[in-house]
């Protein structure tokens, strides 16, 4: 029974900036994100990047810049023993109405046609309201916020909104643990 793990970028994986990650050597890592993402490997889950990347559509960086950040993350990851099996991101800014943007969950949606994802058997980690929303917009199983990044600042959100995350871990590592914990072996969360 394989699991699939969708995991926003920023503020989950790596510290976010307010001023946006336009450089490599602004990517950094979380402390244990890298781990948690070998440990969900190691799990038999498969990981899926899904990040808004407004940078690019507002011309801040180019799509050569994005990759070669990503290609740093997914190294950091692969040392540690993890693996990303794919990487879907919106370079569109909120004002296009684009469907692939956060909230919305079309990039989800374009990872289930690539790869025929059960979304019933597919968690959605994230650390702010859009990634909550999306997770529940797309019909994942289960929805997991972590308070790193906006984590805090999406709980009040989410609350005005009547929306609930399944699981809220202080980290990646602490959601990773949990997610392998409750779903390994063909164990079900309820």
């Amino acid at each position: 029974m394989t699991y699939t793990v969708f995991l926003d970028r920023d503020g989950v994986i790596n510290h976010d900036s307010d001023a946006y990650i336009k450089h490599p050597d602004e990517f950094h890592f979380i402390p244990k994100s890298p781990e948690a993402i070998a440990l969900l490997s190691a799990g038999g889950f498969q990981v899926i990047l899904i990040t808004n990347q407004s940078a690019v559509g507002r011309g801040m960086i180019s799509g050569r810049t994005l990759d070669a950040i990503l290609k740093k993350m997914t190294h950091g990851v692969e040392q540690a023993g993890g693996r990303i099996k794919d990487i879907f991101f919106c370079p569109h800014t909120p004002d296009q109405g684009c469907d692939c943007r956060k909230p919305k969950p079309g990039m989800i949606l374009q990872a289930v046609a690539r790869h025929g994802i059960d979304l019933n058997k597919s968690l959605m980690v994230g650390d702010s309201a859009k990634d909550i929303e999306c997770g529940k917009h797309a019909g994942c199983a289960k929805t997991i916020l972590v308070k790193t990044g906006n984590g805090e600042k999406a709980l009040a959100a989410l609350t005005k909104k009547g929306i609930v995350p399944d699981f809220i871990a202080k980290d990646l590592y602490e959601a990773a643990c949990w997610i392998t914990a409750n779903f390994s072996s063909g164990n079900r969360a309820s």
